[in-house]
């Protein structure tokens, strides 16, 4: 009799296990649809080409699906801390960040909380950034069926300064062994993809693939807070 109450209650317990997963892996997906057909703030484009007087308006809409991209990778990795790997689009979620009220709605229907701004950078000695960097790009390149380890091509995120021509943009190209930088700002030289699973960098490859499911609130979405920030 007492083992079949065990029994009973394992049985129970594996099935609230289930339906948890199935309500985590639900409500991302609504989340996920929500952040794909978000539409921004009317004049928000009109604000980009403000600061980037050079860009049409199919530029910056390509950076508004680049900025859609960040928040999905966001998003998929559990709401860990991100790094913004580019210049324009850091310009334009910037800009979005200032619709004040419109944002923090964003934020709670995407996330289930805010999600703080974080400067553009590039891989360095900070070793946050490098891992809020790596992880950004493990999830862009699995968006994009990219082998993040071996990359032939450059997901959207990483790719759009170049593409747009931006002056002070970061410029990626997927592999660029046999090219030394000639110091950290990359200023001489273009930023490697391959770096990404390299712990020639900075001895660590942390935050690079960790984008399971473990670090996920009960609801799908980073809870009381985000950790997009400092």
């Amino acid at each position: 009799m007492k083992f079949a109450t065990l029994a009973t209650l394992a049985i129970i317990a594996t099935l609230l296990i289930v339906l948890t997963l199935l309500w985590r892996h639900w409500r991302r997906s609504v989340r996920a649809d929500y952040i794909r057909t978000y539409s921004f703030p009317p004049a928000l484009y009109e604000k980009l080409r403000k600061r980037r007087p050079k860009l049409a308006l199919k530029d910056c809409q390509l950076v508004g699906r680049a900025l859609r991209q960040f928040f999905l990778a966001y998003l998929q990795g559990g709401c860990r801390y991100v790094s913004m790997p580019s210049q324009v689009t850091d310009d334009l979620w910037h800009e979005l960040i200032l619709y004040t009220r419109h944002y923090d709605n964003f934020c709670k229907k995407a996330f289930g909380g805010f999600l703080h701004h974080t400067p553009a950078v590039v891989l360095s000695r900070s070793k946050q950034n490098n891992s809020g960097l790596r992880r950004i790009w493990w999830l862009t390149c699995r968006e994009e069926s990219i082998d993040p380890r071996k990359p032939l091509r450059l997901p959207l995120l990483f790719a759009i300064d170049k593409k747009l021509n931006i002056t002070d943009g970061f410029v990626y190209v997927p592999d660029c062994r046999g090219i030394r930088r000639s110091d950290d700002t990359g200023s001489s030289t273009p930023f490697c993809g391959g770096d990404f699973s390299s712990s020639d960098f900075d001895g660590s490859t942390d935050g690079f693939g960790d984008w399971s499911d473990s670090g996920d609130s009960s609801d799908g979405g980073c809870g009381g807070g985000c950790g997009g920030g400092d």
